[in-house]
């Protein structure tokens, strides 16, 4: 009973810092999240008046939030996809093929993780920028002038700038880690499927993909939530939503609205909803990406 009791007292020792820093940190700020979007409040003084659910009611008469929630969900679909197809290819190409330098190309596509969110969205900057950018005057020596665009200022395609720029710098970290999970499958099962006659296309997705699926959808619904984030981040220093709100995300949306115009109460209710819709696509996403673990 004695090494019952001093064992519950070590694991509560151990479990109490982590437990009261996420209180302090995580709990209380969202609880205090959801108790201000009930109020009308700006974000200098402390007066506010309860106006329960009227900040959502106005949130989704509200043109501009919902475009910008359209642009995240966009965000999220095309960079998810994208991401994953493109990690999950260049990781079999590198473990499985006899390319020449695989070592480089690791080392190549993993550079981008080392870099600042900061780093990136400054070099994508230079690189659309339209007169002196790399991408416009690349075209231009190859004789396709007419290809030019104003990158960061075409309202049709300013968020497939930026979802480009979100999609290189995320693939060598995804690559590795599936990489990992790759090196991870025993030759054995490659070599009889090999005897059997697969080809190299049908023995990936038969044999690789079943495999690695428990790691896929790990970072699937992983990055999915943290392309919210890294959304924000981009656009804020790439775009700030522009041209015309065509780049505006729903974090960039809710900063302005709560920092900016100091309505603090209706940016609450913003954060309320993306707390809201973070927590239910990850649901679903699991949901979706549920079957049967594969062992080997």
């Amino acid at each position: 009973m004695n090494r019952k009791r001093a064992q519950g007292r070590f694991v509560f020792f151990c479990i109490a810092p982590a437990a009261i820093l996420v209180t302090l940190f995580v709990f209380i700020p969202t609880i205090n999240v959801f108790r201000m979007s009930l109020y009308r409040m700006g974000g200098i003084t402390n007066r506010k008046t309860f106006v329960g659910l009227n900040n959502f009611k106005s949130l989704f008469n509200d043109t501009n939030f919902l475009q910008a929630m359209q642009n995240t969900i966009a965000i999220i679909v095309l960079v998810t996809i994208c991401t994953i197809i493109f990690a999950v290819l260049f990781a079999a190409i590198l473990s499985r093929s006899n390319v020449k330098g695989k070592n480089f190309f690791r080392v190549i596509f993993y550079i981008p993780n080392i870099l600042s969110i900061v780093v990136i969205a400054g070099i994508f900057g230079a690189i659309y920028n339209p007169s002196t950018g790399l991408l416009n005057t690349f075209l231009e020596a190859i004789g396709l002038d007419f290809l030019t665009q104003q990158w960061m200022g075409n309202q049709r395609i300013v968020l497939y700038s930026i979802i480009f720029a979100l999609v290189w710098q995320a693939i060598g970290y995804y690559m590795v880690m599936y990489m990992a999970s790759m090196a991870a499958i025993p030759e054995d099962l490659y070599e009889a499927a090999s005897l059997d006659g697969a080809s190299e296309m049908k023995i990936f997705f038969q044999v690789t993909l079943p495999l690695i699926w428990s790691n896929i959808r790990t970072t699937l619904t992983f990055y999915i939530i943290s392309t919210i984030n890294l959304s924000f981040q981009f656009v804020q220093i790439m775009s700030n939503g522009g041209p015309n709100g065509h780049s505006e995300v729903v974090l960039n949306y809710m900063y302005k609205q709560a920092y900016g115009a100091s309505v603090y109460g209706y940016g609450m209710a913003i954060g309320v909803v993306i707390f809201v819709f973070s927590f239910a696509l990850a649901a679903i996403v699991n949901k979706i990406t549920d079957r049967e673990v594969l062992e080997f």
